[in-house]
C-alpha cells in the first residue's frame, strides 16, 4: 500500500492508495465531533485515483447525511 497525496473534504482526510494494480481510498475523521467512516478503503476501488476520491467524497456525503437525519 502506498499513500500518495491526501486530501481534505468536510472535516475528513482521503487518502488514497494504490493496492492489488487498483486505487482505494482511506477516509479518517479529523475532528471528533464527525462520525467515524465503517467502511472499507476496498470498497472505494476503482482504476483511476480520481474514481476512488470522487468515491470516498460519495460516502463521506452519504454518512453525513445520514447522520443528519438521525438526529432531527
Amino acid at each position: 500500500m502506498t499513500p500518495t497525496k491526501t486530501y481534505r473534504y468536510r472535516g475528513y482526510e482521503i487518502v488514497p492508495m494504490w493496492q492489488w494494480s487498483r486505487w482505494c481510498a482511506g477516509v479518517y475523521a479529523t475532528r471528533a465531533d464527525l462520525p467515524i467512516m465503517t467502511q472499507s478503503i476496498l470498497a472505494t476501488m476503482a482504476g483511476e485515483k480520481e474514481e476512488a476520491i470522487a468515491e470516498a467524497k460519495h460516502c463521506i456525503d452519504h454518512l453525513l447525511e445520514e447522520e443528519t437525519f438521525a438526529t432531527n
